[in-house]
């Protein structure tokens, strides 16, 4: 356990340092095509999704709570 965390800095080290030059070449190339876009929406989609499937869990466990407090 106590080898673990410095582990895990060091590879977060390794990875801060890596060059410049390296550059997704997937983003660029969906840049250049325009389906980026539909990434993007795609993404807002399912963000979207589980925010509206959290609300409404939330209302539901809130009612289930009251209901339990009146009883």
């Amino acid at each position: 356990m106590a080898l673990l965390l410095p582990l895990l800095l060091l590879g977060g080290a390794a990875l801060a340092q890596a060059p410049a030059a390296a550059e997704p070449e997937m983003a660029d190339a969906l840049r250049a095509s325009g389906k980026i876009y539909v990434v993007v929406l795609v993404l807002v989609i399912i963000v979207t999704g589980l925010l509206v499937y959290l609300v409404r869990l939330d209302g539901k466990v809130s009612r289930l709570e009251r209901d339990a407090e009146n009883r």
